[in-house]
């Protein structure tokens, strides 16, 4: 039974790989994989006492990071209807396509480690919406949005789930994490931009704006809501530290109250409709989050029944090398998620092996932190990106997986060099 489960999830994804040559949506190959996996784990007791304890656990994880995302794209499009994000558009002036690559590529690098990687791509998206129009150029702009969130994400303690996990436990400290990654996780960023240049010739293409699109938003009430929306995005990680309640909690809180302020403001015009919450919610892409859904719940069958933690002892028996070992934890959280990944690692070397702020754990942060960049579904923000720009998994593999390797490569032989 334990490798039938096996089985039934590398079918699963090739179906999720192969989406548009099967004609079935990833959302629907995911959750059929990941109501699979638990049904065979329920029906086959695979040494797992009570499965459905575990399914409890793990959906307490799951659901939190799936309202995150539903409150964030939520705040976003809300300020996308609002007209909130030409306060930043109308700024950038530049139309040279080499010149915004760049500076969007930087600009996500810092803000994901001041947020964190999955928050940065939803706004990061949400401004390129607005700034590019051909299509391959939109996406290629947001593949370097991923890759940019999860290099500065690894380096900074709050920037990624990873990197909080080992900072909480005691397994790196703040100062250490950033003075050991951040060169490191600049190569991660710096190789695939260079790779990426040369085809990023000519001027970009804005799209145009309706001419009835955010008709009868006031100046007052569209900066009103661009800057509740924006403090309610970066303030989640300082509600987080002063409530010690989840993200989610944060985002749902900003998201409250920009819906009674749009009420206030809106309910008594009947024309104005499309601008409420209610009317916004349907502008989300909800098979993307239903994908997400299927992908982690399937991932967290194969946790439960100790897939994941044989692949780690095999890891451990296989290679006798921190560097190796970290190298093929960062490759396979490409394809299933990296906070069980982690979490196997933390199970398996005590802190008596591997001291705090060892070289394992800042290489462990790396490397499970920036080898979801090479798949478009190894990382929440890659997930978040999907779903905001319909981005395909096919193309992201075609266009962005050399270079996002290239970079984890480049990262990887920067620490050897600086910590070995």
């Amino acid at each position: 039974m334990t490798a039938f489960i096996a089985v039934i999830f590398v079918l699963g994804y090739a179906a999720i790989v192969l989406e548009h040559g099967i004609k079935v949506n990833k959302a629907a190959s995911a959750l059929l994989t990941g109501m699979l996996v638990w049904s065979m784990l329920m029906v086959g007791h695979v040494g797992v006492p009570d499965p459905g304890l575990s399914l409890n656990e793990h959906l307490t994880s799951i659901a939190s990071i799936l309202f995150f995302l539903m409150g964030a794209m939520t705040v976003v499009e809300l300020m996308d209807a609002h007209a909130g994000f030409q306060v930043i558009t109308d700024r950038i002036t530049s139309s040279n396509k080499l010149l915004l690559f760049w500076t969007i590529g930087f600009i996500s690098f810092f803000l994901s480690a001041a947020l964190d990687n999955m928050t940065t791509a939803i706004v990061m998206c949400a401004l390129l919406r607005k700034l590019v129009a051909d299509r391959k150029d939109l996406w290629t702009f947001a593949g370097l949005v991923i890759i940019s969130a999860n290099a500065g994400g690894a380096w900074s303690p709050i920037g990624d789930v990873t990197t909080i996990m080992l900072w909480i436990d005691g397994q790196v400290t703040s100062a250490n994490i950033i003075t050991k990654l951040f060169l490191p996780s600049v190569v991660c960023l710096l190789l695939p931009m260079i790779w990426l240049s040369p085809s990023m010739r000519g001027t970009i293409t804005r799209p145009a704006m309706a001419p009835e699109e955010h008709s009868g938003v006031s100046r007052s009430q569209q900066y009103t809501v661009f800057i509740v929306g924006l403090f309610t995005l970066l303030g989640v990680p300082v509600f987080k530290q002063v409530t010690h309640l989840p993200p989610f909690m944060g985002i749902m809180f900003g998201l409250g109250i920009l819906w009674v302020y749009t009420e206030f403001i809106h309910a008594r015009d009947k024309e104005r409709g499309q601008l409420q919450v209610t009317s916004i919610l349907r502008r989300i892409d909800h098979s993307s989050i239903l994908f997400f859904l299927g992908i982690l719940v399937a991932v967290a069958g194969l946790e439960t029944a100790g897939h994941l933690g044989m692949l780690a002892a095999w890891l451990d028996r296989t290679f006798d090398n921190i560097f190796a070992v970290n190298t093929a934890i960062g490759l396979l959280s490409a394809i299933v998620d990296n906070v069980p990944l982690v979490a196997a690692a933390q199970g398996m070397y005590p802190m008596s092996t591997f001291p705090t702020d060892h070289r394992f754990w800042e290489l462990l942060a790396l490397c499970a932190g920036t080898g979801g960049s090479i798949l478009i579904i190894g990382s929440a923000a890659g997930v978040a990106a999907m779903g905001i720009l319909g981005i395909e998994f096919g193309w992201y593999l075609r266009r962005m997986a050399l270079p996002a390797l290239l970079g984890y490569a480049g990262g990887i032989a920067t620490f050897w060099l600086l910590w070995h």
